[in-house]
């Protein structure tokens, strides 16, 4: 198949295209402050900045525009306002296995800080996070519930607003990451009932990288008050702008559910492959695998053909992709800006890359990787016993994953 100088994008999950007007924007306000200086832009962009970015957040993410604050990403966000929460050794934080590493990462070290527990929110067989556990399992001493609304290691769309019925009762707070769903789904932050949402502005929202945004609920801000926001590196002026530009011209649009359905169908007519697709409702990503030919190979071919995908890793989503076996997958993502014409292309050319000979290695491994701890259970597996925190902690061990508690969860806990 000729491609020519066609190109049909298929990663605004990673990284999304960049409008005209919105590059046009960033370039303006760089070579702005390489000429005059940060204190110049500051003061040229002071209402882009300061009110007119807050108000377009606040529209897309549901919220007053007073409760937005910018960062250089979700994640960002996610460590600054949560690494102060002031929690103790009786009370427990749930995760569920969808949560990212980046996220994991700040989860761990607030469980270290205040020795609190860490659980994980159980899956039903189809990959639905498990409500009935949740609601049966809720109680006062869960004080932090953190939930991604779209993973990045495959397209299930989580329950977040269920979820956030389960908890109103109860006096936890609930962090939601956005980060993959805004901009392609719905988001509204006052019907999900979280004290925090956290996002990126340059996967469906195509904007420039290093700028995200967090909602923070008065519920949050009221347990943060005595020790303070943590300090943190603002994003860039000239970033914020060009973010403010694009959530201009993304105004409602979102993807047509059928490039998503068609996506999908192409995947699956293709010879071979293997959907990552748990749960009953999907997004506008795919994550798949082909029996012989690695991940890294398909892209790179994909590439060549005129289609850019994503390689994602199995440690994106470490709680659930290395337990089934999983290193690496080919992901794709569809926008509002793209059209049939460009999901036919890719099923063409996906179709040309597992056909060629030359692209057949030795079949791909299904085995779990050694270095995935083999005391992780599934998340319907019977319990084993809980396993204490350490009385001090030694450099240099690195945090396991065990079972444990005296439900079907999994608690998290470092080697003894």
């Amino acid at each position: 198949m000729s491609h020519g100088d066609r190109r049909v994008h298929l990663n605004a999950a990673g990284l999304g295209r960049m409008p005209e007007a919105v590059r046009a924007v960033l370039t303006e306000w760089t070579r702005h402050e390489d000429r005059y200086g940060p204190h110049e832009l500051e003061e040229h962009l002071d209402d882009v900045l300061h009110r007119e970015i807050h108000e377009r957040l606040a529209a897309l993410l549901g919220a007053p525009p007073g409760d937005t604050v910018l960062f250089t990403g979700a994640a960002d966000a996610f460590a600054t306002l949560l690494s102060r929460l002031p929690i103790g050794p009786r009370d427990r934080i749930w995760t569920t296995p969808y949560e990212g590493a980046a996220n994991l990462t700040t989860l761990f070290a607030l469980r270290d800080r205040t020795r609190c527990g860490l659980d994980v929110v159980p899956l039903r067989p189809d990959g639905d996070l498990d409500l009935e556990w949740m609601a049966s399992h809720i109680d006062d001493s869960v004080a932090l519930v953190s939930v991604a609304h779209v993973p990045a290691g495959c397209g299930i769309v989580n329950p977040v607003e269920d979820v956030g019925r389960i908890l109103a009762p109860y006096r936890c707070l609930y962090a939601v990451d956005a980060s993959y769903a805004v901009g392609q789904l719905p988001v509204d932050a006052a019907r999900i009932g979280c004290q925090l949402l956290t996002g990126d502005g340059w996967r469906f929202l195509r904007g420039p990288q290093s700028v995200g945004f967090a909602y923070v609920a008065p519920e949050l801000r009221h347990a943060l008050a005595p020790y303070g926001l943590a300090p943190h590196v603002p994003p860039h002026g000239a970033a914020v702008a060009a973010l403010n530009t694009a959530l201009a011209e993304h105004g409602a649009a979102v993807p047509d559910e059928d490039l998503a359905i068609g996506l999908r169908a192409t995947v699956e007519e293709a010879p071979g492959t293997e959907l990552i697709a748990p749960g009953r409702i999907q997004s506008g990503i795919l994550t798949f695998r082909h029996d012989e030919l690695p991940a890294a190979l398909v892209r790179r071919q994909l590439a060549a053909h005129g289609v850019v995908v994503w390689k994602t890793v199995a440690q994106e989503t470490p709680l659930y992709l290395p337990g089934r076996g999983i290193t690496t997958a080919v992901r794709a993502s569809v926008h509002h800006d793209n059209s049939p014409q460009d999901i036919a292309w890719f099923g063409e050319a996906l179709r040309d890359v597992l056909a060629e000979p030359r692209h057949r290695p030795v079949r791909v491994s299904r085995a779990v990787p050694a270095a995935v701890p083999a005391a992780v259970p599934s998340a319907g597996a019977a319990p084993a016993a809980r396993i204490p925190l350490p009385r001090q902690r030694t450099a240099g061990r690195h945090l396991a994953l065990v079972s444990g508690g005296t439900s079907d969860t999994r608690r998290l806990e470092p080697p003894a």
